[in-house]
């Protein structure tokens, strides 16, 4: 079975607007476990060679439901103690609100490797920051984004309900199940999740920008670190950029993980100008250093301007301006790294100083090296 071979699977692909069939029919039940199916994956779906998108551990292709017609997405794992782990995790939420469900895995054999196929529900709206960004010239609300945190918010209260830390709730793992405009926003990508009922987190695993500064070590750390991912998503959302970043080229700069140790960040003008002091709060409880300090899930969605979202105010943010103009970049982080030929840095802001005024907490100080 050769899972990057479309042509040997029965013909073209089926219309993508064909009705839902068994295969939703066939998902595990709300936190549900259950084995792998055995025989071959291209029994029930037709593959495609369209890349979808790039996991933790692995690439997600379009495939079909050859009964239904149904689009989904095909993620291709090695069969490894790790895969075994980020399956059952994604089993264990898949259902719950705001993430993304799986339909089916498969056990098979690819290129004389085992391994494990997770077939999921097609994401066909995109990505978070992607949504955004197309916008145009249509404003982008601060009390959108207190929608968006909201959702996002209770698919990690999800999780830690169970127990479980995602370790890597970032913008590319949060997609629109379409192009609709009450399309539903989910969390995908379970490749670095863990349960934390045993033993303290240990292993650093993390995207530089959203990780918290426990996660860079030696400490051991706990599902908090998913409060602090949830603080650098907001203040994206609030500006356009992040309140941490490397401007050496490095995915991650000795002063980058400096800056995240000390959580050193602005609210500068003009972008924060006109955020509410609610949202600007939230953001500093959530990037607190210390994580006993930080606001738990079950804070966080308690805090006024989440559970409030319909009183934010629907002040027009510079976010969507700001992301567009700094899209290389964004394209640079999502693939892992600069490239020679892509602008360092995140447009003007490289060098912004912060002071004790827009940081709130320190004095003075360069945020550029």
């Amino acid at each position: 079975m050769d899972v990057e071979t479309a042509e040997e699977q029965g013909g073209p692909a089926p219309p993508s607007g064909a009705p839902c069939g068994p295969c939703c029919a066939g998902a595990p039940a709300l936190g549900g476990r259950r084995e792998p199916k055995k025989y071959a994956v291209t029994d029930d779906y037709q593959l495609s060679k369209q890349v979808l998108g790039l996991g933790v551990n692995g690439k997600v292709l379009e495939c079909f439901h050859r009964r239904t017609g149904q689009k989904c997405a095909l993620k291709l794992l090695y069969d490894s103690p790790k895969a075994r782990q980020e399956v059952d995790h994604h089993w264990q939420a898949s259902g719950g609100p705001h993430i993304v469900r799986i339909l089916d895995v498969y056990e098979n054999m690819h290129h004389s490797k085992r391994c494990l196929l997770i077939v999921m529900e097609c994401m066909e709206g995109g990505e978070l920051f992607s949504r955004i960004q197309e916008r145009g010239d249509q404003a982008f609300t601060e009390r959108e984004a207190a929608e968006i945190m909201r959702d996002i918010g209770t698919a990690i209260q999800f999780l830690h309900s169970r127990n479980i830390a995602h370790r890597d709730v970032k913008p590319e793992n949060l997609l629109y199940t379409s192009k609709d405009k009450d399309a539903v926003l989910k969390l995908t990508d379970f490749g670095f999740a863990k349960e934390t009922t045993q033993n303290a987190l240990q292993t650093p695993c993390y995207t530089p920008y959203y990780v918290a500064p426990e996660v860079l070590g030696p400490e051991k750390y706990d599902k908090s670190c998913d409060m602090w991912s949830l603080g650098v998503i907001m203040y994206i959302l609030l500006c356009g950029f992040p309140p941490f970043y490397s401007n050496t080229g490095q995915a991650i700069s000795p002063g980058m993980k400096r800056r995240i140790r000390l959580g050193q960040y602005g609210f500068p003008s003009p972008e924060w100008s006109e955020v509410s002091e609610d949202a600007k709060q939230l953001i500093r409880l959530l990037l607190k250093t210390d994580p006993t300090e930080r606001l738990t899930i079950t804070q966080f969605m308690n805090h006024p301007w989440i559970n409030q979202s319909m009183v934010v105010p629907q002040t027009p943010l510079h976010t969507a301006r700001v992301l567009q103009e700094d899209r290389d970049h964004w394209d640079e982080v999502k693939v892992g790294g600069p490239s020679p030929h892509r602008p360092q840095g995140f447009g003007k802001r490289d060098c912004r100083v912060v002071t004790s005024q827009n940081l709130g907490l320190r004095p003075p100080l360069a945020s550029c090296r």
